[in-house]
């Protein structure tokens, strides 16, 4: 009939239609799969330089310097604001439960171990060892900044680096530092301090820096050989308060200030090392021709010592004209 003969075209345009389909879509298939396939290959990756992402750790040392780093930042506020549960994860006696009277007033810091790493902190009773129990302690750094001391105290014997500014220390004794033979630095700027036994410091074989401005000393212990910068303004030391040649031994001396003093005299003679010598606001009237330079030896130039501070003295410079020859730049102070 003409119907059964209508559909039987139709039918035979459906079959050929999908045949039609079918061979379209069998080479799209397969450029994908071409274009798919280099992705796989690792040696496309052939050409990238990664060279220069590998750290070469023999060299770290000489690519970060952290030999100022205790200088650069300030940590004056830092003791008040850490919270030492968060330090370290805790501990085992942390997680057990306090036994009767353990309050948190009994909780201190522990030293780092003396393997010479630095321990985590962990809080210890009382009865734990000795060492910081009044400071924070990290590394080798001790910060006891205004914690109320009135004498320095108890420290890790690795300690290289104390600050104990703004307290009430009136007295500072040789048995204080005695076995802290790494110590590089001690700032006890602003305390109460009026004495320091003659030992106090001399012993010290590492001590780099002495900070002791805004303090009542009227006299200056001995000092290590290995002192490279002394400030000890804002005191009340007078030129007898200063041990005959006092700085001429301290062949590392860079920066002596002793400014807001109650000095007569320079304290010379001066190290040939000395870079920076603040001497303003105190009673010094006249200065001896060999003060800085040699008389004898015109020719020498002292290239090092271009920062002389004597503005808020009575003397006045001008008078001593021979006096500054070997400089390379005339001291600040009074010429007229």
């Amino acid at each position: 009939s003409p119907c059964r003969s209508r559909m039987g075209r139709l039918a035979g345009l459906g079959i050929a239609s999908l045949l039609l389909m079918a061979a379209w879509a069998a080479p799209a298939d397969e450029g994908t799969r071409k274009e798919e396939k280099p992705r796989d290959d690792l040696t496309a990756y052939g050409n990238l330089d990664l060279d220069n992402y590998d750290l070469p750790l023999d060299n770290y040392g000489e690519m970060v310097d952290l030999s100022n780093y205790e200088e650069l930042y300030d940590y004056g506020d830092l003791a008040p604001k850490i919270e030492v549960g968060t330090l370290a994860p805790p501990s085992r006696a942390q997680e057990a439960p306090p036994g009767p009277g353990t309050t948190a007033e009994t909780l201190e810091l522990q030293p780092p171990s003396p393997s010479g790493h630095p321990a985590p902190l962990e809080p210890v009773t009382a009865g734990g060892p000795p060492g910081c129990r009044r400071c924070l302690c990290l590394g080798t750094s001790a910060y006891c900044d205004d914690a109320g001391l009135e004498r320095v105290p108890p420290l890790p014997p690795h300690t290289a680096y104390l600050y104990a500014r703004y307290n009430r220390i009136g007295h500072v004794r040789a048995a204080d530092f005695a076995g802290l033979a790494q110590l590089k630095r001690i700032d006890l700027t602003s305390n109460s301090i009026s004495r320091a036994d003659a030992d106090a410091f001399r012993l010290l074989p590492r001590l780099q820096e002495l900070l002791l401005p805004g303090n009542r000393l009227t006299a200056l212990p001995e000092l290590p050989r290995s002192l490279v910068r002394l400030d000890a303004r804002l005191n009340r030391i007078p030129s007898a308060g200063l041990r005959p040649d006092a700085f001429r031994d301290l062949a590392q001396l860079q920066f002596l200030h002793l400014s807001d003093n109650e000095l007569d005299f320079i304290p010379a003679p001066l190290p040939q090392s000395l870079r920076s010598l603040h001497l303003q606001n105190n009673n010094i009237r006249s200065l001896q021709q060999d003060t800085f330079c040699d008389s004898r030896d015109h020719g020498h130039v002292r290239r090092a010592l271009e920062d002389i501070r004597l503005d808020g003295n009575p003397i006045n410079l001008s008078l001593f004209p021979d006096a500054y020859f070997c400089l390379p730049r005339l001291p600040t102070g009074r010429f007229h």
